[in-house]
């Protein structure tokens, strides 16, 4: 249980990240997408699925080399923080 309570802190400790990990659980997605749909900039939504990426909570779900329409999605471990952080109400 420790390593999901890791998880959410790094999770809840960025905005950007909460605000991602929220918008991918509604579905798959483009970077650009979740900019226009969340109204925040590509750089900080870059980060932040590297970010989350890195932590196995997203993924990428085209080809690596594709550089135009990456559609990234949540991952199984990242619906599992995500029900523990609404279930503890740590998604804002």
């Amino acid at each position: 249980m420790s390593d999901e309570w890791n998880a959410i802190g790094f999770v809840i400790s960025s905005n950007y990240r909460v605000t991602v990990l929220r918008r991918l659980n509604e579905g798959p997605a483009t970077p650009s997408q979740i900019a226009g749909d969340e109204d925040i900039a590509i750089t900080h939504v870059s980060r932040a699925l590297r970010e989350l990426g890195e932590r196995d909570l997203v993924e990428l779900l085209v080809p690596e080399n594709r550089r135009k329409g990456r559609v990234y999605g949540i991952t199984e471990k990242g619906e599992r923080i995500w029900e523990e952080m609404q279930s503890q109400n740590l998604a804002e």
